[in-house]
């Protein structure tokens, strides 16, 4: 962090966090480009590249098998890269500042406010030590399940690296797996899509790493405080619509499907999994290409939407959606307030919404054109590749390994922009706002 607090004036906290981001991937690729990360010697230049922005952005889309086609060195790497990417490098850099015991200046402070979407810098700090804690808890937790599961496939040392490595990806909704090795390249959890250990352990390390760090703090001190915070109360009451109605419709549509094979335990823990894990977690136990199409379109809307703010996910944010969902609600009733939870929300809010929505729906869409010309594939394999990307979900229907150098391109684009956010990167590259001197004459437009 002193390093950063020497950063030119001039650089605001999005324009180093997109820096941040640009520095980490950069290390990424170069690590990976040594012979020492690959099993059949040294991997190309843009493959290293493609895997480093989808660890560093925590996506998990990858172009060769992380199992089969990288050492344990390059799999670690991958490891801290996400880690990294999914609690954010100032939060990672903060850590480093606490242990040596240094001060926490006010520009780092900014950056840490930048970082975890937050309207304030009042206990910034403070946040920052929680956030490190819990998430060294729940991912140890998540290790020791996984590995005690993975002893009855493996020798004890392996079963407490996958343990480890997976817990790891998971919570920061990184979906890299290595199961590779062990069931074939690209194989994922589909062997575990019946067993109540890996689904639950899985579903609770997504959920957790997806809500944000802001509302797990929260609902920490629930007990004491006694009442939640408003950004609590919609992150966590869309959050579960959003799983309990995307589990329903999964099953529905699925039930004489992919699901036909499987007991009713197993079929209602695919439904649950396959809801969740578009959201940004990456990891699933239903081979992709084989859903209905309408599925696979449920899944594309469940990835544009994406996680939580301040979270290890991506897309466009559950709280945007909840936003965008109210806003039309209260116009359909003729209201003039937006009003969510007895809070009125401020006109400020639902621009910022409306905006990084739209932005959101070009870059998909141009990206999506775009892969469509560079890439031989179906239209939905396309836009569903395009969706998982941005919204940092690392689900594939199968041509993320195909791809051509262009969509490879492309796709490292929309995985960068997906995690940094298309507000935050609009706001890096923005020119210095002057002050407006005057006003125009309000005028009318003919909507509908």
């Amino acid at each position: 962090m002193a390093n950063l607090s020497l950063a030119h004036l001039r650089l605001t906290p999005p324009k180093i966090l997109s820096l941040g981001f640009i520095l980490l991937i950069a290390a990424g690729t170069l690590l990976l480009s040594l012979p020492a990360a690959s099993t059949g010697g040294r991997i190309s230049f843009i493959d290293a590249l493609f895997m480093a922005t989808s660890a560093t952005c925590v996506t998990g889309l990858a172009v060769i098998d992380t199992g089969t086609e990288l050492t344990v060195f390059g799999q670690v790497v991958l490891l801290v890269l996400f880690q990294f990417g999914g609690l954010g490098f100032v939060t990672m850099a903060t850590l480093i500042t606490l242990v040596l015991s240094k001060r926490i200046s006010l520009k780092e402070r900014l950056l840490l406010q930048e970082s975890m979407n937050q309207n304030s810098m009042q206990g910034i700090v403070k946040l920052i030590r929680r956030v490190l804690i819990y998430s060294l808890v729940i991912q140890l937790s998540g290790a020791i399940l996984l590995a005690a599961r993975f002893l009855k496939d493996m020798p004890v040392g392996k079963a407490l690296y996958y343990g480890l490595f997976h817990s790891v990806s998971i919570f920061n909704n990184a979906g890299f797996d290595l199961f590779g090795d062990v069931h074939g390249p690209f194989s994922g959890l589909t062997r575990y899509v019946e067993d109540p250990i890996v689904n639950i352990t899985s579903m609770l390390l997504i959920f957790l790493g997806g809500i944000g760090f802001i509302v797990l703090s929260d609902v920490v001190d629930f007990p004491k405080r006694k009442r939640l915070t408003l950004h609590s109360k919609v992150v966590l009451s869309t959050s579960a619509a959003l799983i309990v109605t995307g589990a329903a419709v999964f099953f529905w549509l699925e039930l004489n499907s992919t699901l036909k094979p499987l007991h009713t335990g197993g079929k209602i823990m695919a439904s649950f999994l396959q809801a969740i894990t578009p959201r940004s977690g990456g990891v699933t136990t239903i081979e992709i290409p084989l859903l209905r199409e309408s599925t696979q379109f449920l899944m594309i809307l469940l990835m544009f939407i994406g996680a939580a703010p301040g979270s290890t996910g991506g897309g466009i944010k559950i709280t945007t959606f909840a936003l965008l969902v109210v806003t039309v609600y209260a116009r359909i009733r003729g209201k003039e307030d937006i009003v969510v939870f007895r809070h009125r929300i401020s006109k400020d809010n639902v621009y910022r919404a409306i905006t990084m929505t739209l932005l959101s729906l070009i870059l998909v869409v141009t990206a999506t054109m775009l892969l469509s010309v560079t890439e031989s594939a179906d239209f939905l394999t396309v836009l569903f590749e395009a969706v998982s990307a941005f919204g940092t979900s690392g689900i594939t229907m199968g041509l993320t390994p195909e791809l051509t150098t262009a969509g490879k391109i492309l796709i490292i684009i929309l995985m960068f922009v997906g995690r940094t956010g298309p507000l935050t990167l609009a706001y890096a590259i923005k020119p210095k706002k002057n002050k407006e001197l005057y006003r125009y004459p309000e005028g009318n437009i003919t909507i509908g």
